[in-house]
């Protein structure tokens, strides 16, 4: 089964309805680093990333992995490791995974610009919380409620349709 970005504050999953937040900028073909904009597109997830000092570990068909305070999500586009998760290090720029508020306290990877990385065409693209559906940099958000409704109905086959 397929999520579906309906417009730039509803997901759609079979018959649930979630309220979310995309990217500031709204929708892009041409998503570039830093340019505020979510990536148009059908698109793999990957496993779930979650913070186990913060939250149990979720009921999911997913993977999971748990987010530790060395991680991080390197958006250096003159590094080999661009838009991989990595070890944090001051040489190489990155998103931060172990944060102070809560966004990443549970976090699914939006398989763009995946596979074979091309520096610049942006990194990062995740499923990840909100509180209080601001725009995001170009991630799609929910509530933590809707977010665990979410990974109870999604497994490995599932796609995202960002439309």
């Amino acid at each position: 089964m397929t999520i579906i970005l309906k417009n730039k504050d509803t997901l759609v999953f079979d018959d649930f309805y979630f309220k979310c937040s995309i990217g500031k900028k709204g929708l892009s073909k041409g998503k570039r680093e830093g340019d505020l904009k979510t990536p148009k597109g059908n698109f793999d997830i990957d496993c779930l990333y979650y913070r186990s000092d913060r939250i149990k570990k979720p009921k999911t068909k997913l993977k999971t992995k748990v987010i530790k305070k060395n991680m991080g999500w390197c958006n250096d586009i003159n590094n080999k490791k661009y838009n991989r998760i990595i070890k944090v290090s001051k040489k190489i720029k990155h998103e931060k995974m172990y944060r102070i508020d809560h966004k990443y306290d549970l976090v699914i990877p939006i398989k763009y610009n995946f596979k074979k990385p091309i520096p610049g065409r942006g990194s990062a693209i995740f499923l990840h919380l909100t509180k209080n559906y601001n725009f995001t940099a170009g991630c799609v958000a929910l509530s933590l409620n809707d977010f665990l409704i979410l990974l109870k109905l999604v497994n490995k086959k599932t796609k995202i349709r960002i439309i």
